[in-house]
């Protein structure tokens, strides 16, 4: 199943490693730490003009880079798409 982001952004699901909270997240040291690295390695895509909510990383199978979308939806509803089957 495939997974619509914001705008023109459709991921596989099977690609997700996970999905986060961003307000929660940013608050850990560690987190603000991954997401500066990869956002220098050029791994950061912004799929909304928004303010992001949630950002989810992705690794498609057999590839070493990773991928952080950064999303306007929340954690949850991402996760309700999943659960439900809806992709959009």
């Amino acid at each position: 199943m495939y997974l619509h982001l914001g705008q023109s952004t459709v991921i596989d699901d099977r690609d997700i490693i996970g999905i986060f909270d961003l307000d929660i997240t940013s608050q850990s040291y560690r987190t603000r730490q991954f997401l500066s690295r990869a956002e220098q390695a050029g791994q950061v895509e912004s799929v909304s003009e928004e303010l992001p909510k949630s950002f989810v990383l992705c690794q498609r199978a057999g590839e070493k880079e990773q991928r952080v979308y950064l999303a306007q939806p929340t954690s949850g509803t991402l996760l309700k798409r999943i659960e439900n089957g809806v992709s959009f």
